[in-house]
């Protein structure tokens, strides 16, 4: 390796510029959130208009993700890593410009498609650039800032929207994409995946099923789950992703190859991290609400007071990454699981129209250690269940089933939530909002249970060894 290949693969370059790219694409799932009612003075659009400029984010995100890292892959990671940095800046720059609610909209779908390129490629990057004994510590760091991300959204939304404007939730993102690209160019080492050609069937296949399925998952508390749309996405999605997986078990070069989930690691952790998604996207969705809605915070005074959890993995998930280094990412992604189903189910019961935040706090500490402990293994375990040259499918394999499990979670929490209570009271939020929580614990405690079918490090690394075929095609510029 020449001097200038590994000043470019330094590891402490490639955690910093991932992890923040990272923070970037996970934030902007949520930030909008809270800043809806000041979008719709300013921009003007019916409710199903606000709704879309979350959704159209949502939408391109997952349906390309998979995408994003086959041409990761196929046409060099850290060239398309800049695209997707180039494309996600630009958009929030229109976002944050847009004159109409129209515009606005299309910004967010551009937004999701940049984020899709990049967010599955910093994994891949990350994991090029640091030595095998730290990379523990480095997805610990990796994941603090992206778990941080996703649970501080609707915080960093409120807040930005009530002391600046809401247009700021997109410029944020502009300054930091424009010092991320020049850096992303002279200090990440670039590399490839199998050199295969791009399975154009099998990428419309998997990207018209997520369509399908997330659009119907969206809509579906919006629209009715019974309406002829949702229905359509919902049963043509499943229909194009069971014409994937019969077409990818066949296919010579196939996107995503079906023979990755006869590991039990790999199939283990994906189905813990849908889960895991499924039950925290929709617990934060309402909780949000109901810190503001119900107790009456301010959207900045709710997110401090939801530091103990959203901060958490700042301070924890360095140090489970270390742990996962020494004793195996089995153990503590499945106990970062239950605990996190522990504290959810800790705040459906202490949840009421008046409950202090001391009868909270508990809650909130063992929630944000169950993250914390969670995030930082579970990529270590995906990245670590298949071979180098398929890391980049299977992170993208990996975040997109994460997007489709959040999408999910918000739509089985709203249902819950709309059938058991409602917004007419304090006490109506609550009475609906319980047993959405309890769903949410339970489904995360099934995914510790998946965790736990995961096999021990060793069995993998042996699974992994053996597998491994002569040469791997890991290149690096020169």
């Amino acid at each position: 390796m020449s001097q200038q290949t590994a000043r470019r693969g330094g590891a402490a370059w490639a955690l910093v510029i991932t992890s923040v790219a990272g923070f970037m694409a996970a934030l902007d799932n949520l930030v909008v959130t809270t800043a809806l009612p000041s979008i719709r003075e300013d921009l003007g659009g019916a409710l199903h208009d606000l709704e879309w400029t979350v959704s159209a984010y949502t939408l391109t995100f997952a349906v390309l993700l998979m995408f994003g890292a086959a041409l990761g892959d196929r046409f060099g990671r850290r060239r398309l890593f800049i695209v997707g940095l180039a494309v996600f800046t630009g958009a929030s720059a229109a976002a944050a410009m847009a004159p109409g609610i129209d515009s606005l909209i299309a910004a967010r779908a551009v937004q999701g498609a940049g984020a899709a390129i990049m967010m599955p490629l910093t994994l891949t990057l990350l994991t090029a650039a640091v030595p095998a004994a730290k990379r523990g510590m480095a997805y610990g760091i990796w994941g603090a800032v992206n778990g941080l991300a996703v649970a501080s959204g609707p915080l960093v939304g409120g807040t930005l929207t009530e002391h600046i404007s809401w247009q700021w939730i997109f410029w944020l993102n502009v300054p930091l994409g424009l010092a991320l690209l020049p850096l992303a160019r002279l200090r990440l080492a670039e590399s490839h995946g199998t050199g295969s050609p791009l399975d154009i069937p099998g990428t419309l296949l998997a990207s018209g099923g997520l369509f399908g399925i997330v659009y119907g998952l969206v809509r579906g508390p919006v629209d009715g789950w019974t309406g002829s749309l949702v229905l359509t996405g919902l049963f043509a999605g499943t229909a194009l992703l069971v014409g994937f997986v019969l077409y990818s078990t066949r296919a010579k070069n196939p996107m995503l190859p079906m023979r990755l989930f006869r590991s039990r690691a790999f199939a283990g952790i994906n189905a813990a991290s849908l889960l895991m998604f499924l039950g925290m996207f929709g617990s934060i969705f309402l909780l949000s609400q109901y810190m503001q809605g119900v107790l009456g915070y301010s959207p900045t005074e709710a997110g401090l007071r939801m530091l103990p959890w959203t901060g958490m993995p700042m301070l924890i998930a360095p140090i489970a990454g270390l742990l996962a280094d020494r004793i195996g990412g089995r153990p503590v992604v499945a106990a970062g699981l239950f605990l996190q189903a522990l504290g959810l189910g800790y705040m459906a019961v202490v949840a009421t129209p008046d409950a202090s935040y001391a009868a909270q706090l508990p809650a909130l500490i063992v929630s944000g250690i169950g993250m914390a402990l969670y995030f930082a293994p579970a990529a270590h375990l995906v990245m670590s269940s298949v071979r180098p040259q398929e890391q980049g499918i299977a992170s993208g394999a990996n975040n997109a089933l994460r997007e489709v499990g959040g999408a999910l979670g918000i739509a089985v929490m709203a249902s819950i939530f709309a059938s058991q209570g409602g917004y007419e009271s304090g006490q109506a939020f609550v009475d609906g909002m319980q047993p959405a929580l309890v769903t949410g614990s339970a489904v995360v405690g099934l995914a510790g249970i998946a965790a736990l079918l995961i096999p021990t490090r060793r069995h993998t690394e042996r699974q992994t060894a053996a597998a491994e075929p002569a040469p791997v095609l890991e290149t690096a510029s020169r």
